[in-house]
């Protein structure tokens, strides 16, 4: 099954990190990423652009663009993974991974009901 990992984090902390302390962040999420690709299970990936830049489409018809967030959270989703395990507990051992390197930010964890109709996607 296909599980989604939000990377949730107070955005101005992340902002506050020296370019020397985000480039070491950086590369001990990487050694997760490049261990979890090796072993066959993460997919898509990806770090966030800033809150700053966000829109939100919302409301009836074609909608009303809303500059930034959806909501007024101390925390942002600042990044995603996508794993694919055989359990919920490989899901949140990943998940701890993340935590271990990144200790500040919060995980939450979804499993994935429908990933792209159609595409080639080989779960476990």
């Amino acid at each position: 099954m296909f599980y989604a990992i939000l990377a949730y984090h107070v955005e101005d902390a992340i902002k506050a990190l020296t370019p020397q302390e985000d480039a070491a962040l950086m590369a001990d999420l990487l050694k997760i990423n490049t261990r979890l690709h090796e072993e066959g299970t993460l997919g898509p990936s990806a770090r966030l652009g800033a809150t700053q830049d966000a829109f939100t489409l919302r409301g009836p018809g074609d909608g009303v663009v809303i500059d930034g967030p959806f909501a007024e959270t101390k925390e942002q989703l600042l990044g995603l993974y996508v794993v694919d395990c055989a359990t919920r507990d490989e899901a949140i051992a990943i998940a701890r991974d993340l935590r271990r390197v990144n200790p500040t930010a919060v995980y939450e964890i979804r499993p994935i009901l429908l990933f792209k109709p159609g595409a080639p996607l080989a779960g476990k």
